[in-house]
């Protein structure tokens, strides 16, 4: 069976993670992605770390699967060659600076203007109006003005997550406006502009505690693992270590406190019978649970919880995830070739029961500039005038600096 983007093409001129990881879910789903990059140097995610065999982490994360033409943008030819590609692509995403594309001659309504049908996603820190619309945004900025790290932490201190959240979240929400433009083109023929805000995105992840302080007038406390809407909700001591424990409602309190603990009598105890309760309980009801715990071992203690339904979770570090048994199990890795060696990713978590992500390869910079520039309508010789100057270029870029 065929993947369900086979047959649409993708320019993007993107960099970091908003735009990369929206087009990357797009690549895996079977669209053909075409990255613009800068000549000098490209997506400045690839110099962040050079931790995967040389290329850097983030870099190999979001761009397996895609295309990578380097071009100058701020020459006239390099502009020309991007707009040939994009009059011939289904989407056209970017994630430039405020205004950039429409000073490159980029912007929406030029594009659509002779390709209705294209659609195009700008995709920015504050939206394309108001008045903060001019600033530049990464995610550390929208997670503080979202309001996401003054509920993320401790009571003590407030802190950001350890993922770029507003960045993921703006980037799955491009990839599902992409698909949905694409579903009413092939209803309708209509194409769209799509304006696509990070902090709109992140605001709209902060949900229940956005609705707790609208309707309450508090802000919501900051919990650490906790939860300020449940309890026992939280990480408890085992004799070796720690075991997170998550009693949804009252039926899972008492499958906790009867078939795990043998106290009976706690389900029925006034101060925790409901969740409420429990909460305004919360330091006793945290106690009782911590003292319970800690008579058993993390293994022992997980293999009680799983036997009698009750939520939990061994709290593990990043090499357990690696080789979390549930991935392995599902046959969840892939191998996949990056510009130095082959490196081991993970399957989309959306799984078709009749064909499988395309997973393809991560792009050396400028690895397909010269079939692209033919492929823009250039002759030979141009192209191979083009990239003989980027590669001096990048040649020159790379030499250490002469000392007097």
């Amino acid at each position: 069976m065929t993947l369900p983007l086979d047959g649409v093409t993708v320019v993007s001129i993107e960099q970091a993670v908003a735009a990369p990881l929206a087009t990357r879910n797009l690549a895996d789903l079977g669209a053909r992605v075409i990255k613009v990059e800068r000549i000098d140097g490209g997506d400045f995610a690839r110099e962040y770390d050079h931790v995967v065999h040389g290329t850097g982490a983030h870099f190999v994360w979001l761009n397996r699967g895609k295309e990578s033409i380097a071009v100058d943008l701020k020459s006239i030819e390099g502009r020309a060659v991007v707009r040939r590609l994009v009059d011939t692509a289904d989407v056209f995403v970017q994630n430039l600076a405020p205004g950039a594309a429409e000073r490159l001659g980029l912007g929406a309504d030029e594009l659509r203007s002779n390709h209705p049908e294209l659609v195009v996603v700008n995709l920015s820190g504050y939206g394309t109006a108001g008045p903060m619309s001019d600033r530049k945004a990464y995610d550390l900025l929208i997670q503080a003005e979202s309001g996401l790290i003054s509920i993320t932490g401790t009571a003590e201190s407030p802190v950001k997550t350890g993922i770029p959240t507003a960045d993921i979240a703006s980037g799955m929400y491009c990839a599902q406006a992409v698909l949905a433009a694409l579903l009413r083109r092939w209803r309708t023929g209509q194409g769209a502009s799509i304006d696509l805000s990070m902090l709109e995105a992140t605001v709209e992840w902060m949900g229940h505690a956005m609705y707790t302080q609208m309707h309450t007038g508090m802000q919501p406390a900051r919990m650490g693992l906790g939860h300020s809407s449940i309890a026992p909700y939280d990480a408890f001591p085992t004799s070796d270590g720690q075991m997170l424990i998550g009693v949804q409602n009252d039926k899972g309190w008492r499958a906790l406190v009867t078939d795990v603990f043998d106290l009976p009598a706690l389900a029925d105890d006034a101060r925790f019978a409901t969740n409420v309760q429990r909460v305004r309980h919360r330091h006793e009801c945290d106690a009782v649970v911590a003292e319970q715990t800690s008579q058993w071992t993390t293994a022992e203690l997980d293999a009680r919880l799983a036997a009698a339904g009750v939520p939990a979770a061994q709290i593990k570090d990043l090499d357990q995830v690696v080789d979390h048994p549930q991935l392995r199990a599902r046959n969840r890795w892939r191998t996949i070739a990056t510009e130095n060696a082959p490196v081991e990713a993970l399957l989309p978590p959306v799984t078709f029961a009749d064909t499988e992500a395309a997973m393809g390869d991560v792009p050396a910079l400028g690895q397909h500039t010269h079939a692209l520039l033919i492929e823009s309508g250039l002759e030979a010789a141009a192209a191979d005038d083009i990239v003989s100057r980027s590669v001096a270029f990048q040649a020159k870029r790379l030499q250490p600096a002469q000392t007097k």
